[in-house]
């Protein structure tokens, strides 16, 4: 009998939504004496991916399990009936029997002509038959020779001189109408076949004698497999994206930088595409693209091409997307391509304006950098265990990972501010310390730490247009994508993934959830130097000591009566301005 597991948390079911105290798909439970992991059993009987994000439940309710439960069983059930009948058919002897030549069969002039009688015997031992043919002696048996001949079988035959089963045989078909072979037949019909009867004069072929025969055949057939052209997943990587460049007007580049586009050739710098395109044509050929992708490390292999007005080169025709110039090299023009992996060839539309635009999803960019980070959202080659973040290549998972997950305290040296992980140390030094500014404005020789700071500059100083990021909802903007995507979360998906164990309270962050357990077990430890009341928070002394400095920030917009704090205003207006009460 199951045990149950006091441990069970509060929570949303992963699988069905139902709330409760549901059970953890990480932990290890007991159910009939075996251990079982929920995670482990879905990933055995569906196979299917589940993040490992934080802000996602984790959590399995009773009925859910259950249903679990039972699709592990019929798993187990299908595994181990096809392990039986593998094992029934394996375990048959394959009995090959050849007809002794006792019968008789017609030469050319109609004469009866007794044939070299061959004898099979399936279970005599070596030492019975010392005429027996060693298993290493000089003959084969080719099968597949196929032999045919006119020569007629004689019906005549009497029924003492046939085998077990020839009667029945010579009884399924008309008379004179069933052609078998003989050997002088087959020495015109088929030479190879009556060379390898003629090395047989006189032996006793043996069971085992054939089934040494096929075992021989069957590794000849593993060795052949074992011998197809093998591609590693660079050079798979190099073929396909220097098809889909030899065969189209892609523009190959390196990943754009602040001066300009540089070639992916020569690494020289052009001003605009057009530059770039034009010096392509003239010094560069497209055979040169596989010997230049040869240099690219196998886990930073990655391309990025310009696919403005795409189109095939062999036949004109225009393209919408990679996707599809794939298809048409592939099923028109027969061209060789190894769909296997996974695409590292990364499209883009380079644009005068510094504005670009993903061509999967259709969102605007305001920089190269941004819009590049963004295509691992589209090109998941390698997935985080961790978070189930994706990137385009090997080497940007593996930055990501040390960056972001492997934990350990990491001081600074000057301020001795203690970080999680090594970037963000660094990210402190560089920042506050160092005071590195790698954003230069475009206008002037500013520079600053920040890009924000740098947008802000540009606005303020040379009058250019702020960047607004419009809420489709509510008409609200904001200056950052990053804002807008919260604001949408918050306010109108009203996602409140995280909840308080001790009461219903939701609320959309982890802090606000800190915040919130106050109320719970925080101790009162900020105290007013005035008149000595204490408050768990912080926010809270400070809006009590307007109090004491006759802060009244809040004026009511009727009468102008003013008030310290914001409920104070709104007691003041449902009691004295009910017509301008909006609830």
């Amino acid at each position: 009998m199951g045990s149950k597991n006091p441990n069970n948390n509060y929570g949303t079911c992963r699988f069905c939504l139902a709330k409760g105290q549901h059970q953890d798909i990480f932990k290890e439970y007991y159910w009939n004496g075996a251990k079982e992991v929920y995670l482990d059993i879905i990933m055995e009987c569906f196979n299917i991916f589940l993040s490992n994000n934080t802000d996602v439940s984790k959590l399995i309710c009773l009925l859910c399990v259950n249903r679990l439960r039972d699709a592990n069983s019929f798993r187990l059930m299908v595994v181990n009936s096809e392990q039986q009948l593998l094992k029934t058919i394996t375990d048959k002897e394959t009995v090959f029997v050849n007809v002794p030549s006792s019968g008789h069969v017609l030469d050319s002039a109609g004469d009866v002509k007794q044939e070299t009688q061959i004898e099979v015997k399936e279970e005599l031992l070596d030492d019975e038959i010392p005429q027996a043919m060693d298993s290493d002696s000089d003959f084969t048996l080719d099968n597949n020779e196929i032999y045919d001949t006119s020569t007629k079988y004689n019906h005549s035959v009497s029924d003492e001189e046939m085998v077990d089963g020839e009667a029945a045989l010579l009884a399924r078909f008309p008379v004179h109408t069933l052609k078998l072979p003989t050997r002088e037949s087959l020495q015109h019909t088929c030479p190879n076949f009556f060379r390898h009867l003629e090395l047989l004069k006189g032996k006793i072929i043996l069971p085992r004698m054939i089934a040494k025969l096929l075992e021989d055949s069957d590794k000849q057939q593993t060795s052949l497999r074992k011998r197809k052209l093998y591609i590693t997943e660079k050079v798979a990587h190099i073929l396909n994206a220097s098809t889909l460049l030899e065969n189209s007007n892609a523009s190959p580049f390196k990943s754009r930088n602040r001066s300009g586009f540089p070639c992916i050739y020569c690494r020289s710098i052009f001003d605009n595409l057009e530059k770039l395109q034009e010096h392509q044509a003239k010094s560069h050929t497209k055979s040169e693209i596989r010997k230049i992708l040869g240099t690219y490390g196998a886990e930073c292999f990655v391309v990025y091409v310009d696919v403005t007005n795409l189109m095939c080169t062999i036949c004109d025709s225009k393209m919408q997307n990679l996707n599809e110039l794939k298809d048409h090299l592939i099923k028109v023009h027969k061209k060789k391509m190894h769909t296997e992996f996974t695409d590292r060839v990364i499209p883009f539309k380079l644009s005068e304006d510094n504005i670009y635009e993903c061509q999967i999803c259709g969102f605007k960019f305001e920089t190269f950098g941004s819009i590049e980070r963004h295509m691992n959202v589209h090109y998941r080659n390698y997935v985080c265990e961790e978070c189930g973040t994706g990137f385009v290549t090997k080497y940007r998972l593996k930055v990501h990972t040390k960056a972001m997950h492997v934990g350990g305290n990491f001081p600074c040296e000057i301020c001795n501010k203690v970080y999680s992980t090594q970037q963000k140390q660094k990210n402190h030094v560089d920042t506050v310390h160092k005071m590195v500014k790698r954003f230069k404005c475009t206008q002037c020789p500013e520079r600053f730490s920040e890009y924000f700071r740098r947008q802000k500059h540009l606005v303020e100083v040379h009058g250019v247009a702020p960047l607004q990021y419009k809420c489709n909802v509510c008409d609200k903007s904001f200056d950052r994508r990053y804002t807008l995507s919260r604001h949408m979360k918050r306010d109108h998906l009203e996602e409140r993934d995280f909840q308080c164990h001790l009461c219903s309270y939701k609320c959309f962050t982890n802090n606000e959830l800190r915040v919130h357990m106050v109320k719970h077990n925080g101790e009162r430890i900020y105290e007013c130097s005035v008149c000595k009341k204490s408050y768990a928070r912080k926010k809270t002394l400070k809006e009590h000591m307007r109090i004491h400095n006759n802060d009244r920030r809040f004026a009511c917009a009727v009468c102008g009566q003013a008030f310290v704090q914001k409920c104070s205003l709104k007691g003041h207006i449902k009691t004295h301005h009910m017509e301008y009460n909006l609830h």
